[in-house]
């Protein structure tokens, strides 16, 4: 079985002063949301996809999911956690105690502010899922990356050839994400950043989907503009 877990625990502090969470934001005559949902739904090998939202925000994601896509069971919507990989960990927890959970179970985790997504970058996380068992988006580097320990200097400037900028789906098999998570201490837990450092963490592979420039994620007022631009595009296609 394939689960779509869709990330949408935001509240849009990079986007400055504004009412609601960016996901729930318009671009074009929808919210950004609906149109990321939208990707998930039109594919069928999705068993269920789970929205896991704030809490005060459920009812709100439940209207939409209703106005837009109308009346159905392939979409739950639940709360997240207080962080991205504890979200991940409800998502799992609803699984287990809905489904039965084998070897082969699959979770394709995705932003929920990632609406341009393409139905390739889906199948080919499913497909490297399925056959490597953990797998993240990500696109080459295209400016000079600098590390810096204090945030005042450069301390290296690694090889640009080597640099990946990360994007989402991350898919991972089920059981083993939930094992690995499991086995980490408190202190390794405090640094993690996603799903795909818990595996890296531990030594495991984690397999490259190549992504899209287009694939962006809208934080900033700035990325608004562009997916609106982006949007105007898919429609006169």
């Amino acid at each position: 079985m394939i689960f779509g877990v869709l990330l949408a625990g935001g509240v849009g502090s990079r986007m400055g002063n504004v009412e609601k969470p960016k996901q729930y934001m318009n671009i074009g005559d929808r919210p950004i949301i609906i149109h990321t949902i939208e990707k998930f739904f039109v594919n069928d090998k999705f068993e269920k996809i789970l929205v896991l939202c704030p809490e005060q925000w459920i009812s709100h994601t439940k209207n939409l999911i209703k106005k837009y896509l109308g009346e159905t069971n392939r979409i739950a919507v639940m709360a997240g956690g207080t962080t991205r990989n504890e979200t991940i960990m409800n998502a799992i927890s609803y699984i287990e105690e809905n489904y039965e959970v084998d070897d082969d179970t699959i979770i394709l985790t995705h932003d929920s502010v990632r609406p341009f997504v393409t139905h390739r970058i889906i199948e080919e996380n499913i497909r490297y899922a399925l056959e490597y068992g953990a797998c993240d988006t990500a696109v080459a580097a295209t400016d000079t990356i600098v590390q810096s320990e204090d945030g005042k200097v450069i301390s290296s400037v690694p090889d640009r050839s080597k640099m990946y900028q990360g994007q989402t789906p991350q898919t991972f098999r089920l059981k083993k994400l939930k094992s690995l998570y499991e086995s980490l201490t408190d202190e390794e837990k405090k640094i993690l950043t996603d799903a795909a450092k818990i595996f890296v963490m531990k030594g495991e592979d984690v397999y490259l989907v190549e992504g899209e420039v287009s694939n962006i994620k809208i934080t900033y007022p700035y990325d608004l503009r562009v997916a609106e631009t982006l949007i105007q595009s898919e429609q006169e296609d």
